[in-house]
């Protein structure tokens, strides 16, 4: 890619650095940062509804300039397509997972207030909607999908970091 895009999705496992990657890109770069979870969650944790969160999603992918954390595969046909560039974090289970496990246990403690003024518990930690159970079931799914769009695009070109020193080299250079 010669000039810098202005619309970039970064991608991968939950607990991997998504969103911190995509404020730093937005950082850099002066792109305005869009949280994917705050176009899926609404206040108390409630799921946005798809339709909403497809209304929302194509409100941001409107623009000429963006940044997006995630891009969920209910609304994936609305991003892509407007999409220059997606970088995907592509790290091991471990490091994303060690990740995720303090900066649950981190908000918890603290009550740092997240995605639409949500707060997360040590309640929500040992439940059947753990954010840390997701870790384990979506993993390989994600994963796959990651090395998927590296080797084959979906339309727009696809940049694979597999570990934090390699994202840190790549960001400095972007």
């Amino acid at each position: 890619m010669t000039s810098r895009p202005d619309r970039i999705v970064v991608i991968g496992v939950t607990g991997s650095g998504k969103s911190t990657l995509a404020a730093r890109i937005a950082e850099r770069t002066g792109l305005p940062y869009h949280a994917a979870d705050d176009i899926g969650w609404q206040p108390g944790w409630i799921g946005t509804p798809d339709e909403e969160q497809r209304r929302r999603v194509a409100e941001v992918c409107a623009q000429e300039r963006w940044v997006l954390d995630a891009v969920y595969s209910k609304w994936q046909d609305i991003v892509l397509p407007r999409t220059q560039l997606i970088v995907g974090l592509d790290y091991p289970r471990w490091l994303s997972l060690g990740r995720l496990v303090r900066r649950t246990f981190v908000r918890a403690v603290t009550r740092r207030r997240v995605c639409n003024g949500n707060v997360e518990s040590f309640r929500q930690v040992f439940s059947a909607d753990s954010i840390i159970r997701w870790h384990f079931t979506s993993f390989a799914r994600k994963r796959e999908r990651i090395r998927a769009w590296a080797a084959e695009p979906p339309g727009p070109a696809v940049v694979r970091l597999t570990s934090p020193h390699e994202t840190r080299r790549w960001l400095s250079t972007f």
